[in-house]
């Protein structure tokens, strides 16, 4: 507890002059390790970051009965979010970060790396953006880096190429592959992760779709072109001809964990909090009913979730009707029998 206490406020005390924290030598994107090296470059994805780890760890202080640093975090979190809204946006969607010399990555203004997805996602993921300006950075990444037919989500666009402000490694890859304007899949999982947040379940659905590994070896065509194992992640997607559509590295990515948190907790809606199991599916409209089998030490959890034209969701457990849409969790080595009705094209 007092490691994560130490990590919030050095993290809190590092930030640049529109009060967003420093980029340094990289953030989640390490090959960017040159936008902020001499230590004045700032990272928008990050201060979406830390305001969501603030709100969550505020939350464990609480629990702890550290009142003093709940409350802390409750305000840094306040700052950065007004720093975000008063920086960040730029117009049609949120910056990437600054470089040290001031000049704005992600932005509509420059010549490479115009939109980047990661900034777009967390705006919605950590709940720090203004509701509409949140719609709009995720119709913007839709538009800019969905790409349908191609079946992959690029995670920035143009990618880096000649542009006279050098991001770091991240350009020695060819325009088009990896990091550098290719589908990372890291980030592909966590576009889809908002849309579902934001209750579109159709965008949510079509990027997991696009993402399935499966999807990309239905014949032998497809196979042909994507060219890597169909039954694990990749890590990357290539972007650019004559490889569009080929995957880069598998067995080798932390996009597995999150593409299976995208799955079971935002479509399919399981929430798990302490010893409570909550439902709040994201489906697509077709859908009438799915089950799942859901295993608590020797017990087991038979739930279906039936999609109708009920007017307001409603939860049964073993025949009782639940006050909400949550239930508690207990290991009494029995069969329990969940239902759950949830209004069609709900979010």
């Amino acid at each position: 507890y007092q490691h994560c206490v130490l990590a919030l406020q050095r993290g809190c005390s590092l930030l640049g002059e529109r009060g967003l924290p420093l980029i340094a030598t990289g953030d989640w994107n390490d090959g960017m390790n040159r936008v902020g090296e001499a230590g004045r470059g700032e990272s928008v994805w990050l201060g979406f970051f830390l305001y969501d780890t603030l709100q969550r760890f505020g939350a464990v202080a609480r629990a702890r009965g550290d009142a003093v640093f709940a409350e802390w975090c409750g305000g840094q979190a306040v700052q950065l979010r007004a720093s975000l809204e008063a920086h960040a946006w730029d117009g049609n969607w949120y910056r990437r970060a600054w470089f040290d010399d001031g000049t704005p990555l992600g932005s509509a203004q420059g010549d490479e790396c115009r939109i980047d997805s990661i900034s777009q996602s967390w705006s919605v993921l950590s709940g720090a953006a203004d509701p509409e300006r949140a719609r709009q950075a995720l119709d913007s990444l839709y538009a800019h880096l969905v790409r349908p037919q191609a079946g992959l989500v690029q995670l920035l666009d143009p990618p880096f190429d000649r542009t006279a402000n050098d991001p770091g490694y991240i350009r020695g890859y060819v325009p088009g592959v990896r990091e550098n304007g290719g589908q990372y899949t890291h980030a592909a999982v966590w576009a889809a992760m908002a849309f579902a947040h934001q209750g579109d379940a159709a965008r949510a659905w079509e990027l997991a779709r696009m993402i399935n590994p499966v999807n990309h070896a239905r014949d032998a065509e497809a196979a042909a072109v994507y060219r890597v194992e169909p039954y694990v992640l990749a890590a990357d997607v290539y972007a650019v001809e004559p490889h569009v559509g080929r995957g880069g590295w598998t067995w080798y990515t932390g996009s597995g964990g999150w593409m299976y948190r995208l799955l079971v907790e935002s479509l399919l809606g399981l929430r798990r909090t302490g010893e409570r199991l909550a439902l709040a599916p994201c489906l697509p409209p077709d859908w009438d009913r799915y089950e799942l089998l859901y295993r608590h030490g020797r017990s087991a959890y038979l739930i279906e979730v039936m999609q109708n034209d009920a007017r307001v969701p409603g939860l049964r457990l073993d025949g009782r009707d639940q006050p909400g849409l949550d239930f508690p969790l207990v290991d009494d080595g029995a069969s329990h029998r969940v239902q759950v009705c949830w209004p069609r094209g709900a979010a």
